[in-house]
Parts: C-alpha cells; sequence; structure tokens
C-alpha cells in the first residue's frame, strides 16, 4: 500500500513538473507570437498595420468617421449587445422627462434606469475594441476597469448624495445602507448570476468546459482575502459591543473606532489591488497570455470577428467619452430619485442595493462574459467575471471609503448601531 502510494506521489510530482515546463513553454511560444504579430506590415484583412497596434485590433482607418462608427457601434459585440441597443430611444427620453416633468419621480427613476443599460453597453463594446488594440492581458484589464465605471459613477453619485449633517436626523446617512447593499450585490451578482449564466451557456451543447488554473486559482486567492478584509470592521464592531472588558464612553467613541478600521482596512485592499494589476501586467503576464491565446484559437467564432469592421482609435475614446457621460447624467438622475422610491413606493434599502442597483451597474460586463463562454472562451468569461468581482472588492468598494474620507463622509453609521448596543454602551 506504502509503495502504491508513494508511486503515485511520484507520478503527481512528474505530472506537475510536466504542466509547469508545459505552462513555460506556451508562455514562451505566446510571446514570441506577438512579438511577432507587433511587426507585421499587414493584419488578416489585409490593413497596414499601425506602430504600438494589435493586428486583430487594426481598422484600417484614422480619425472619426460618422457612418462608420454608428454602424459598427450599432452592431456590437454580440447579437444580444445587439438587441441591447434598441434601448438606445430610452436615453433621450429619461433626460426630457427629468427636465419637463421634475415631480414624476416614478417615471423619471424608471426610465433612467433603463436607459443606463444602452449606455453602459456602449462603455463595454468601446473599451472591447480599445482592449483589440493593445496586449492581451492589459487589454482585458482595462476592458474589465471600463466595464465597472458604471459602478464606480453609481458609488460616487451616492456618496455625494448622502446627507451627512447629525441635525437631520431622518435623512442622516441615509444612502450609506444603499452603498454598502450595492457593493454586496455586486459581488452575489457576478459570482453567482452572472458565473452561473456563464457556465449555462458555455455548457449548451459541450459536454464539458475547460479553463485554466492559473485564472481561478489566482481569483479565488484574492476574493477570499477580500471577504476577510470586508468582515474586519464588523468583527470588530461586534467584538466591542459586546465586550465587558473595553470601557467606551457613548456610541460615538464605538463608531470612530470603527470607523479607523474600515479606512485603515480600505487602504490595505487598495494596495492589494494595485499588487494584483502588477502581478497581472509585469511579473507573470506572460503565463496569461499564453492562457488567453489558446482560448482565443477556442473561439467559434473567431474568424468572423476578425473579419469584423472595427472602430478607430479616435472613435474608440470618442465613444467612451460619449458613453462615460450619459451614464454619469442618468446616474445623477437616477440616484436623485432613490429617496422617493424608498421612503414613498416602500422599497427596501436591501433591495435596491442589493436587486436593482447592481443589475444596471453590470448589465454590459454580464453581457460580454456569457457570450465569450457561449463561445467557448471559458478563461475569457472566468478572467472577465472574476476581474470585476475582485475589483469592485479591492477598488471600488476602498474607494468609496476613501473618497469619503475625505469628503469627510462616514461609512459608518450611527443609526446602524441598535438600541440595544446604545443602552449597553450608555
Amino acid at each position: 500500500m506504502f509503495g502504491k502510494r508513494k508511486e503515485k506521489g511520484a507520478a503527481i510530482t512528474h505530472a506537475s513538473g510536466q504542466d509547469l515546463e508545459l505552462a513555460n513553454h506556451e508562455a514562451k511560444e505566446a510571446q514570441h507570437h506577438q512579438h511577432k504579430h507587433h511587426h507585421l506590415a499587414f493584419n488578416h484583412n489585409g490593413h497596414k498595420v499601425t506602430k504600438g497596434i494589435h493586428p486583430d485590433g487594426e481598422s484600417g482607418r484614422r480619425g472619426f468617421h460618422p457612418h462608420h462608427f454608428l454602424r459598427i457601434s450599432a452592431r456590437s459585440t454580440s447579437k444580444l449587445s445587439m438587441a441591447v441597443n434598441v434601448l438606445w430611444p430610452f436615453v433621450p427620453a429619461a433626460i426630457a422627462v427629468r427636465y419637463a416633468r421634475p415631480h414624476d419621480h416614478v417615471w423619471i427613476f424608471a426610465l433612467n434606469y433603463i436607459a443606463m443599460v444602452p449606455s453602459a453597453n456602449l462603455i463595454g463594446f468601446a473599451g472591447q475594441e480599445l482592449a483589440r488594440k493593445l496586449p492581451k492581458v492589459f487589454g482585458v484589464l482595462l476592458e474589465t476597469f471600463l466595464g465597472g465605471i458604471v459602478e464606480i459613477v453609481l458609488f460616487m453619485v451616492l456618496l455625494r448624495k448622502n446627507v451627512d449633517d447629525p441635525a437631520d436626523v431622518e435623512r442622516y446617512n441615509h444612502l450609506i445602507p444603499v452603498i454598502r447593499a450595492a457593493i454586496l450585490g455586486s459581488i452575489l451578482a457576478n459570482l453567482l448570476l452572472c458565473m452561473g449564466f456563464c457556465f449555462f451557456a458555455g455548457g449548451i451543447g459541450r459536454e464539458e468546459q475547460e479553463f485554466d488554473g492559473a485564472i481561478s486559482e489566482v481569483g479565488s486567492g484574492l476574493l477570499m482575502t477580500a471577504g476577510f478584509g470586508l468582515m474586519i470592521p464588523a468583527a470588530f464592531f461586534t467584538s466591542l459591543s459586546g465586550s465587558t472588558s473595553v470601557e467606551l464612553s457613548g456610541p460615538e467613541e464605538l463608531t470612530d473606532k470603527v470607523l479607523t478600521v474600515s479606512r485603515v482596512t480600505a487602504v490595505i485592499l487598495f494596495v492589494a489591488f494595485l499588487l494584483y494589476t502588477w502581478f497581472q501586467m509585469h511579473t507573470h503576464h506572460s503565463i496569461y497570455d499564453a492562457v488567453l491565446k489558446t482560448d482565443e484559437q477556442r473561439d467559434m467564432d473567431r474568424h468572423k470577428d476578425l473579419k469584423k469592421a472595427k472602430l478607430t482609435l479616435t472613435e474608440c475614446v470618442l465613444a467612451l467619452v460619449i458613453a462615460i457621460t450619459l451614464v454619469c447624467l442618468h446616474a445623477v438622475f437616477l440616484v436623485e430619485e432613490i429617496e422617493y422610491i424608498v421612503e414613498e413606493k416602500g422599497v427596501s434599502d436591501a433591495f435596491m442595493g442589493l436587486i436593482l442597483v447592481p443589475l444596471v451597474e453590470k448589465a454590459a460586463e454580464h453581457l460580454t462574459a456569457i457570450d465569450e463562454a457561449w463561445d467557448n472562451q471559458m478563461n475569457f468569461a472566468l478572467a472577465h467575471v472574476l476581474g470585476a468581482t475582485i475589483q469592485t472588492a479591492l477598488f471600488n468598494g476602498p474607494l468609496v471609503v476613501i473618497v469619503g474620507w475625505g469628503l469627510q463622509k462616514a461609512m459608518v453609521s450611527i443609526t446602524a448601531i441598535s438600541a440595544a448596543d446604545r443602552a449597553k454602551l450608555s
């Protein structure tokens, strides 16, 4: 029995060595292939490749061409994304209703909520077009970051609209619960909803789905770190509020201590995100290049994607400016009506933050990941899903705390302390 176990262990070690050698070989080949690609005079469509532009993203044009810009943007990345473009008439309608009928709160909220979807979809499409022109790993990171801009904008608007005057007892920190729920809801929407749809869509017509361990292991490890980091302030509050050995003058002192711990944790998570980005872009980018390059070969529609007309660099930047401007506008109008919807229509903070806000802010990323899974590009799909989740947990969430710190807005509300805890502390 011991001999068999030893032989099995030796076999596993040998297999692990072979896998490592294979990964290193694929990384070197991908790096050589990428270096070779960047020196091609013409790409697959016969377009002359501009220096610094990846051949897959070369459009063969320069500057801005309105007809090509509208036609390519309407085509979008997939049939599902193309269907979302049907919602573009809601964009001018939402803006018009906001100024023409400012007292129709429900209509303003509903129209701007729907109008966020095509605007976010344009950010996702322009980000993907821009990512095609860049090296693989940097392109995926940039595309994921651009997909999270909608979330960042919503969080910043919610934070800015929050009332932090203690004299206003009824509205004091009234949007903080929505922000907290939105952060948690965004993470759950990515890990449960979007990833579930990716496995479902990728499994249609296939008995097995394959993905590389480099993508999943790094993602799961960072998510575990982020989970513990997000739990620290809550655990600190629970331990102090239930402790009999620690003397506190009142709930205000407890809130100050928890707020300090929350801010320190936010800074640590922020630094962890920067190290994760450095890890992907510099120290181990060749491994990710090899994984993503292999995934590209599995793409069922790669030959069609390569032949599609593409946006120029100028058009990509212009599309991002237009889309981000519209998203900011709709986010402001949307957040202005949240208070009315919650207080007058009986919609809870938890439902608003956990369900409604994450669905609209992550729409573009979800469509992109599901389309990649459908095309058998599970590594790309997981990179987008896990990357977006890591960005929310390690960057967007801590960013809200740090910006709130600068604006003198506490992300810990005194009203969150229950009456029993107040009596215990007093």
